[in-house]
């Protein structure tokens, strides 16, 4: 079996479970909250990884915090699928036709204002990817047997615009996962099971 095949398969037989995370408490309605993408790029090799970034430490919004390649959701693309697979190639020069989309998981609210779907997809291993200066500082690949081992996940809390905020967290090498990504990661750890 193919691990794109895997995934399908993991991901239809878990279609009607409840998310362990749902997203930031979010003081508006959903329908207010801007939609997003991230690509969940799997490692097609005998041990999987999962692509993700370090954002470049003078952005704006969320300077050096590690991230899917993943955007806000523009008029022009064909849905989630359509952003997650134009910003990957945006961030991380990873071209659609070197993609193969898996599915789609549950939806994370921000604190942002953002509602993000991350899309599951496999991908080639050893693709020659260019980070986006602007945006990215490095690519890296985590084990999605890590990954999806939700014991490697410690919870935590912090103070955020004056209430107390908890969040998941994880450390990779040098990479702290956190926040959103850990979260949707912890999602997708609890949709498919441990990776073995």
């Amino acid at each position: 079996m193919t691990l794109a095949e895997r995934l399908r398969g993991q991901l239809s037989e878990t279609s009607s479970h409840v998310p362990l995370y749902r997203g930031d408490d979010v003081m508006v309605t959903e329908s207010a909250l801007v939609p997003a993408a991230v690509l969940i790029a799997v490692t097609d090799r005998a041990d999987p990884g999962v692509l993700l970034t370090l954002r470049n430490s003078q952005m704006r919004k969320h300077p050096g915090q590690v991230a899917f390649p993943g955007g806000r959701v523009d008029p022009g693309d064909d849905g989630a699928i359509g952003a997650a697979l134009r910003e990957a190639e945006e961030e991380i020069g990873l071209q659609a036709n070197q993609v193969d989309v898996i599915g789609l998981i549950d939806s994370y609210r921000t604190v942002t204002g953002y509602l993000i779907t991350p899309v599951i997809a496999v991908v080639r291993p050893d693709l020659t990817l260019k980070p986006q200066a602007d945006e990215v500082e490095a690519i890296f690949e985590p084990p999605l047997a890590r990954l999806l081992d939700v014991s490697n996940y410690v919870e935590r809390e912090t103070e955020w615009n004056g209430s107390q905020r908890r969040f998941r967290e994880m450390m990779w090498n040098e990479y702290r996962i956190w926040g959103a990504t850990a979260s949707m990661l912890a999602n997708l750890a609890n949709r498919i099971g441990p990776w073995r």
